[in-house]
């Protein structure tokens, strides 16, 4: 369908794609006319154009009509060879395969066909249609379906059929779009009272069989099919969308500055078309409310994950669309997109003409594999694409949508000749210019833009495989908390950290020791001082000293080792490394484990020093049991220091600069989520320990000593609550900080949960 639902007028490539289309059949059609109306066999030379461009499309297609004419009156009649004598030029660029295929169903409808003699004359063209032609000649006389460009009859009927007619069981109140094989219109079913689109085609393919078997929120619903016999047409009526087609929203772009563009003018051209269409006014929604609130970058985006999904649904139910293009995307009066037009006659043994004719303009959105299937002197076939191709198509279309072009040098008749379609192939199999990339608005998020250009690789391996890949690309796309974590702003420090853990988890790790040192130096150098005299305070401050810078030591080299992942993948990642499935799962493991393993290496550290000193400080002096007890609590308290305000920075930085790059890098499962909800519950641990410092350190640091001492470390002990008090303000801040990024992070890793 090339225009329907009161879609934008097509551009001008469209324009002439359709108007060569409409040629071609209106040149066939007279030519069948002349065959079944005229006591003798048409002049085939006087139907051919004048223009260049039309003469060898219509040579073929005037061909093909010819053999069945033929060979239906006589057993003698015209072989390809005859043809090829008759006109040099259908060698000109190699015998299109689908004449080899008419002339074996033209002659096995009166004798049999010995499908040897084809390999023979014609290996080639044979390897692209053989499995076709062995399927429907299977030793029997049953001849295949023809390839022929337009039955006379229908193209007949079709002319005849305006607004106002009833048609079977329907009322046919208004034109929403016409082709050169079909019309589109709004009608009234009768019998279930009910308004529908109503397609009017020529009878043939199966596109409303295989439509009746997706059901999805995203694809047009076809309810089912009739067959007009008498007039060799078929009716197909499907479910009407009133808000008009994606081609109507690029005409609507054209008067509206990039940087008005949003939501809201989604809103307007849908709101146009459905006013125009004869519905009432849309009324507010919960949809149409997030959608004034998106960017027009974040709006596309928003369209295209609905999009993909509906790809990934279809290519799990072995269907693909094969004719991705603005004009196929319908809208509802809440703009939501719906695909429609699926392309499921598409040839396996492809035209060998001008492919413009056959696929209604849709060649600027193809893929390079999927044009190369249209070129006639090419050994691909439809039968080669998979989902990926049509993937390509949406990226080109969600270019346009960002753009107003698509990211291609195309001209205005490309893809008319075999030249011309070789330059469009020619410049599809080369990643995007910088040029075209300049082009995207400047807001476009990151992640949209590397999720449509992993989508125009020229290599189908280089793309998503899955439609379900690209549309959870395209939620993070939409999600401002996911993607700032997974693309943050170019200029940012975390962007150019991110994949260098090392630096700040030092930091990280350094801080907390040094608040939890600072407090110890202060409240226990002072009472040591105080009772053994400086001399005692300052050998136990080297003693500490000493040991602190061996343990230091000891823990980094453990905890290189622990979290090697932690710092190896990330680095790996920067370099270009590709690491497997396993790798990049431990590597998020133990990254969520960081903080933890960085919390338990310095308690442990602490409390592992403990004994050496109060040994030393032992042989220095004799120590008041009360005293003896409080320098113990004092250790247990910078301990619970180390820990707590370790935890945090290290926690908040890994899992804001680097997880996310992990969670990029590979695809994720089950485990990986139910790792971030364990997360949550040991913060909230941490969040107690925190808490508890200006508690448990006050009451600690001063029960168990004399008057004189409490004075001697009351400025400690004020410093540990206040300290203690915004420490506490600061994790708390931080544990909501990593609450948002856990959630954020569940999002990217899994953007539909279930209910």
């Amino acid at each position: 369908m090339d225009d329907h639902h009161h879609a934008a007028a097509p551009r001008p490539d469209t324009d002439r794609a359709t108007a060569t289309q409409t040629a071609l059949t209106s040149v066939v059609a007279r030519f069948a006319r002349q065959w079944h109306h005229d006591p003798t066999p048409p002049d085939l030379t006087a139907h051919l154009p004048a223009e260049p461009a039309l003469r060898r499309s219509a040579l073929i297609e005037l061909i093909k009509v010819d053999l069945h004419e033929r060979w239906q009156r006589s057993a003698d009649a015209p072989r390809l060879a005859d043809y090829r004598n008759r006109f040099p030029e259908l060698d000109a660029a190699g015998l299109p395969p689908d004449l080899v295929y008419e002339e074996i169903t033209a002659r096995s409808r009166r004798t049999p066909v010995d499908l040897d003699e084809y390999h023979a004359d014609y290996p080639t063209q044979m390897a692209r249609i053989g499995h076709t032609v062995g399927a429907t000649l299977p030793g029997t006389r049953a001849a295949g379906p023809t390839t022929a460009l337009a039955d006379p009859t229908a193209v007949d009927a079709l002319d005849t059929i305006d607004p106002g007619a009833t048609i079977d069981d329907f009322d046919l109140l208004l034109s929403l779009g016409r082709g050169a094989f079909a019309r589109v219109f709004l009608a009234r079913q009768r019998t279930m009272s009910r308004l529908v689109a109503v397609k009017i085609s020529h009878d043939r393919g199966t596109e409303p069989e295989t439509l009746a078997q997706l059901d999805h929120d995203h694809i047009v619903r076809v309810f089912d099919q009739r067959h007009l016999t008498d007039r060799h047409l078929k009716l197909m009526y499907m479910q009407y969308i009133p808000g008009g087609t994606l081609l109507g929203v690029l005409r609507t772009l054209r008067h509206v500055p990039p940087a008005h563009r949003s939501g809201a003018t989604l809103l307007e051209a849908v709101d146009t078309a459905t006013t125009n269409g004869g519905v009432l006014e849309p009324q507010p929604s919960a949809t149409r409310t997030e959608l004034r609130t998106l960017s027009w970058p974040e709006t596309v985006a928003w369209l295209g994950s609905r999009l993909a999904a509906a790809l990934d649904y279809a290519g799990r139910h072995g269907v693909l669309h094969r004719d991705i293009k603005p004009a196929n995307v319908l809208l509802t009066v809440d703009g939501h997109p719906k695909l429609a037009d699926f392309n499921i006659s598409f040839s396996r043994h492809l035209p060998g003409a001008n492919p413009v004719a056959y696929f209604g303009g849709s060649l600027p959105y193809m893929s390079p594999e999927q044009l190369d299937a249209c070129h006639p002197a090419r050994v691909a076939s439809a039968a080669d694409l998979d989902t990926r191709s049509d993937l390509y198509a949406l990226a080109v279309m969600l270019w346009e949508l960002l753009t107003g072009r698509i990211p291609f040098d195309d001209e205005p008749g490309d893809g008319e000749t075999e030249q011309t379609l070789q330059t469009m192939i020619e410049r599809r199999r080369r990643p995007v210019e910088p040029r075209y990339r300049a082009e995207l608005p400047a807001d476009t998020p990151a992640v949209l833009r590397h999720a449509l250009l992993t989508c125009l690789a020229p290599e189908p391996a280089d793309r998503y495989a899955r439609g379900a890949d690209l549309a959870q690309q395209l939620e993070i796309s939409q999600d401002r908390t996911a993607r700032d974590l997974v693309d943050p702003p170019a200029h940012s420090l975390r962007a150019r950290l991110r994949r260098r853990p090392m630096p700040v988890v030092t930091l990280s790790t350094i801080f907390g020791q040094l608040l939890a040192g600072l407090y110890l130096g202060a409240h226990n150098t002072r009472l040591i001082g105080l009772q053994l005299g400086a001399p005692a305070a300052a050998d136990i401050t080297r003693l500490g000293l000493l040991i602190a810078a061996v343990t230091v030591l000891i823990a980094v080299a453990g905890l290189l080792y622990w979290c090697r992942h932690v710092f190896l993948v990330p680095d790996g990642l920067r370099r270009g490394r590709v690491f497997d499935a396993a790798t990049l799962a431990r590597a998020r493991r133990d990254t969520l484990a960081c903080g933890d393993r960085v919390a338990a290496v310095a308690f442990t550290a602490w409390i592992a020093v403990l004994p050496i000193l109060l040994a030393r400080l032992l042989t220095l002096g004799p120590i008041p049991p009360g005293l003896l007890t409080d320098l113990v609590a004092s250790n247990l308290v910078a301990a619970a220091v180390a820990v707590a305000y370790t935890y945090f920075p290290v926690t908040f930085f890994v899992l804001r600069w680097y997880y996310p790059q992990l969670v990029a890098a590979g695809h994720t499962t089950a485990a990986d989520r139910a790792g971030l909800r364990r997360l949550v519950r040991r913060s909230r641990r941490y969040l107690g320990v925190a808490a508890s410092v200006p508690l448990i350190g006050v009451p600690a640091g001063l029960i168990f000593l004399t008057d004189e001492q409490q004075q001697a470390v009351i400025g400690a002990i004020i410093a540990l609550c206040v300290g203690g008090l915004f420490g506490f303000a600061i994790a708390l801040r931080a544990f909501y900080s990593l609450e948002s990024d856990l959630r954020a992070l569940e999002r990217i890793m899994n953007p539909h949960p279930q209910p």
